[in-house]
């Protein structure tokens, strides 16, 4: 892994400078893009190791993350939007987790037709270990996903 300091040494012009300045991206920002790419995947591959330790796949832990993250309860066409997949694939994926203990499904008092999914005590213990490791592993890259983002370029820019 690269050190924060030569990582932003390497970048001379951020993309929107560049574009500002009708100047071609450097090799600096295909290396700043690498490096930040590198980093999101490191933090969801040692994620979906966890999750995976835990008995779940890592689509299951994101289904159980969005539940627990939505202010109201979700429906299995909420869940699909969040998770970015088609409904049928939701539908299949919150049967495997009822299965599984994790999630209830229960009806809408507004909504008799509609099924609201709700986190199982099981599921909330596993996602506070899961979270709160994920949330350390943050915290530890947080400087250099900082330190990337500030050479990509001012808010907005």
């Amino acid at each position: 892994m690269r050190t924060i300091g030569r990582v932003m040494n390497a970048l001379t012009l951020s993309s929107s400078q560049a574009r500002n300045q009708g100047r071609a991206l450097q090799p600096a920002d295909f290396a700043v893009l690498a490096d930040f790419r590198h980093e999101l995947r490191r933090f969801a591959l040692h994620g979906e190791a966890q999750a995976q330790a835990r008995g779940l796949a890592p689509q299951q832990h994101q289904a159980l993350l969005a539940i627990k993250a939505s202010r109201d309860p979700l429906t299995v066409t909420e869940l699909a939007g969040r998770l970015c997949i088609k409904s049928h694939s939701a539908a299949e994926l919150v049967s495997r987790l009822v299965q599984m203990g994790m999630v209830a499904r229960r009806a809408d008092p507004d909504d008799g037709r509609r099924a609201l999914l709700h986190l199982t005590p099981h599921a909330e213990s596993t996602l506070d270990a899961l979270s709160t490791a994920h949330l350390e592993q943050l915290q530890g890259i947080r400087p250099l996903l900082m330190g990337l983002l500030q050479k990509i370029g001012p808010e907005g820019g």
